[in-house]
């Protein structure tokens, strides 16, 4: 009964800790303010239609056309029926955002070294350790809150699975379910797959070891009872998942149907995405030694030196203003690596990097080799481009790894690995059984080679040029002079942050050495070990998320603030679309006041994408007409006007001939010079039925909006014949329905993109009503295992209380 009492209370005071942590890092929010998140500020853009929809009529639209001209909400917050696996997650997120993700950070780390059977005083630090490593902070402060989300839950999900293999069966099954769950509806499937290659590295290692020790029965029974746990996992999330995969098919992480590209030359035959665009931002080999000296490759594209810069003081020597030559000082282009850019190194802390090398040699469980082995191959794979053997690999023969782009954060299993065998390693210092003459050998060989490293970068220095590859461009801008102070000052903060990590690398291993030789207790030596980690990780990322980046609750609820452009367009109350050059595809602010064809996502829909590289970018008109771009946003010398095309066709039109084609190259190709008023396109192999293409057109027949919802679009039609209509929404087929006086009636792709269908003679009411199976059949699937994982949730919980009445009674 003590025992249980003193577990409760170290867990509560652990968790009291970390709110305290997550509060404090964040201190803003408890002002009422809110962190600006760029991509969180970009979502809320692409979500504005849904969003007052679902305020308006408490409904789920599932699709919104105020972005790429229209797409599937899947993949923009849509909420699914019977999502209880979503109101766990809210509940563990009941801190203000962004301190519940820091708090989900912690708590899913402590929970995998609870499970690891670290001392609890351990456990608290390892779980500080990790969740304000720099690369974990900096996503919260960009707005990835769907990878920190998904990234909080991979050490739990951990945790269970390390129980398991621990023939903890009940629970470790109990935790794997769960955590998975939380995984999954977390939304960041690009995290989870990183993390299974991680789980297949664990598995290689436990399997060597079953046979080493003849405990095959053992693993193969490990590995069935997971595969139940994880599956059942999923099948929670079954809607979310269901509706990503359909929407995934359909955007560019789909196969293209494509033969070519824009310029005619051939197109790569692709599952997913090119290998150009998924290893854009590759780590330099060189480079990731940053996990170990933070701004070693000059931190960030915009780093604040203040009045402590070379820079600086050229341009107060050129008389610039003090003011604007601090403004410069505050944003300086240092980083200078191999990747296009980046917002903060990828630091993991100097004593972790240390403490990791002396897990190494002190360590002796099969814990070390797997992750060991985390580290080189996420190590590895982040290279991509720049290690181009094994990244063409996986790109090539590994299932589903060219779904997914930026390579680079495949580091966060780097950053998952180190702490947890840092911790070890001081659980291992902290056992009385190991010698002591092992822990003193093992802090010497650690200590030289951290210090080594950090001489060796201060000796080869002078090999390194600090230039990057932007820095002709912002030669231009700048002139050669101040691109010379601005190196000058890359080699500043090379040499400073160098000796920054050597300094906490001697505070740390003198530490140890005390502790080691008896010096200072178990507590002593864990907070001041404590105070240390934290010191030397939230004062880089303080570098980079500060009380600075919070804004007023508006700010982030109203991120883009109504101009006089979009005044001037919302006074024209047609249902349209605006197309703003400016941000061309890639941008959210029109969307938020309009029905835009741009908009921000990373797998955006594929039709619209295609159609922006073969024409849209090139200013062709017949498409911007197809699509019903009614107004082109243009600059002048006075600035922004919404210039009005009268070209535009309309929401829906009746044409007079089909020109069929047979693949879909043919079928964008010929948009170039069509007449899509009078003509459309379709591809005749898709829809072999029709054998119609040549139609009446009456210059009386009418066809007009009679209302519009995202969801639901109702048309009025009166023509003397049979025609065929060209309606300028996006083409989804798994979801759209199109019904002719209340009779449902097949509908099918035209001119690429648009919807076409047939319309008999008469006077016709005409309705296209989102109506995705997906999500019926998802949420079947979704409240059977949920039913099911709550049972077993009880089942464990009744066996493991009624295990002491059975003792006691024995």
């Amino acid at each position: 009964m003590k025992s249980n009492l003193r577990a409760f209370l170290i867990h509560f005071f652990a968790i009291a800790i970390f709110i305290f942590a997550a509060i404090a890092f964040f201190t803003p929010v408890l002002q009422g303010k809110v962190i600006f998140q760029s991509d969180i500020a970009q979502y809320t853009g692409m979500a504005k239609e849904q969003t007052d929809f679902k305020a308006q009529t408490g409904e789920e639209p599932y699709w919104t056309n105020s972005a790429f001209g229209g797409m599937p909400t899947y993949q923009l917050g849509a909420h699914y029926p019977y999502n209880f696996v979503k109101k766990v997650d809210l509940a563990l997120r009941f801190l203000p955002r962004p301190a519940d993700y820091l708090f989900l950070y912690l708590l899913g780390f402590y929970i995998l070294l609870c499970c690891l059977k670290v001392d609890y005083r351990l456990a608290v630090l390892g779980a500080l350790a990790f969740g304000f490593s720099t690369y974990l902070i900096i996503i919260l402060g960009v707005g990835h809150n769907a990878k920190a989300h998904a990234i909080a839950y991979l050490p739990m999900l951990l945790g269970g699975i390390i129980l398991v293999f621990r023939k903890q069966y009940v629970w470790g099954f109990i935790l794997t379910a769960i955590a998975m769950a939380l995984e999954i509806n977390a939304n960041h499937y690009q995290m989870t797959y990183y993390f299974m290659l991680l789980v297949l590295i664990l598995g290689i290692v436990y399997l060597i070891a079953a046979i080493r020790k003849k405990e095959l029965k053992h693993l193969f029974t490990s590995v069935g009872v997971l595969l139940i746990a994880v599956l059942l996992g999923i099948a929670t999330n079954a809607t979310s998942l269901m509706a990503t995969k359909e929407y995934a098919d359909w955007s560019t992480r789909g196969k293209s149907s494509l033969t070519i590209n824009p310029d005619g030359s051939p197109k790569e035959d692709t599952g997913g995405l090119g290998k150009e665009y998924i290893t854009q931002y590759s780590y330099g080999i060189t480079e990731s030694l940053n996990l170990f000296v933070p701004r070693l490759f000059g931190g960030s594209n915009s780093e604040d030196l203040g009045e402590d810069s070379n820079a600086y003081d050229f341009l107060i020597e050129r008389n610039i203003s003090p003011s604007q030559a601090l403004e410069f000082s505050k944003g300086m282009p240092l980083y200078w690596g191999d990747q296009p850019g980046t917002s903060a190194p990828a630091y993991i802390g100097a004593i972790l990097f240390f403490l990791f090398f002396l897990g190494l040699f002190l360590v002796k469980t099969n814990s070390k080799w797997w992750l060991l082995g985390g580290v080189i191959m996420s190590l590895l794979l982040s290279w991509g481009k720049n290690f181009s053997f094994l990244t063409d690999f996986m790109i090539d023969y590994f299932p589903l790894y060219d779904k997914f782009r930026a390579v680079s954060s495949i580091q966060v299993i780097l950053e998952l690995c180190v702490p947890i065998l840092a911790i070890l390693a001081l659980n291992a210092l902290m056992d009385a059984k190991v010698e002591k003459s092992k822990k003193l050998n093992a802090l010497k060989i650690s200590f030289f080679i951290s210090i080594g490293l950090g001489i060796l970068l201060l000796l080869t220095k002078s090999l390194f040029h600090f230039e990057g590859a932007s820095d002709p461009y912002l030669e231009k801008n700048y002139g050669n002079e101040l691109m010379t102070m601005i190196r000058l000052d890359r080699e500043a903060v090379y040499t400073n942050d160098t000796l920054r990590s050597l300094l906490f690398v001697f505070l740390a291993a003198t530490l140890l050495w005390f502790f080691i030789k008896e010096k200072i207790n178990k507590n002593v030596f864990v907070l001041v070990l404590g105070l240390l980690i934290l010191f030397d990780l939230v004062g880089v990322a303080k570098r980079y998320v500060n009380d600075d980046d919070f804004v007023r609750q508006r700010a982030m609820t109203t991120p883009f603030p109504e101009t006089e452009v979009d005044q001037l367009i919302k006074q024209d109350d047609g249902v349209f679309r605006v197309y703003n050059p400016a941000e061309g595809l890639n941008g959210a602010s029109t969307s938020y006041y309009h029905q835009s064809i741009g908009g921000y996502h990373a797998a955006k829909p594929a039709k619209i994408q295609d159609l922006f590289d073969f024409y849209i970018y090139k200013v062709n008109l017949n498409v911007l007409n197809m699509l019903n771009v009614k107004y082109i946003i243009q600059q002048d010398e006075n600035g922004s006007f919404p210039a009005q095309n009268p070209d535009a066709n309309g929401n829906a039109w009746f044409i007079s001939t089909l020109e069929k084609v047979s693949t879909s190259s043919e079928e964008i190709l010929a948009l170039k010079d069509l007449d899509t008023k009078n003509n459309a396109v379709i591809n005749n192999e898709n829809y072999p039925e029709i054998t119609e293409f040549q139609y009446k057109k009456d210059s009386l027949a009418i066809l007009t909006l009679k209302s519009y919802q995202p969801n639901k679009i109702s048309y009025i039609s009166d023509n003397a014949n049979k025609g065929f209509a060209v309606f300028s929404e996006m083409y989804y087929e798994k979801g759209w329905n199109a019904y002719i006086d209340g009779q449902i009636k097949p509908h099918m792709c035209v001119d690429y993109a648009l919807r076409g269908l047939v319309i008999p003679a008469g006077k016709h009411n005409i309705v296209f009503k989102f109506e995705p199976e997906v999500i019926k059949k998802g949420s079947t699937i979704v409240v059977l295992s949920s039913g099911l994982l709550a049972l077993l949730v009880l089942a464990a919980i009744g066996f493991t209380f009624s295990r002491p009445r059975k003792k006691e009674k024995e």
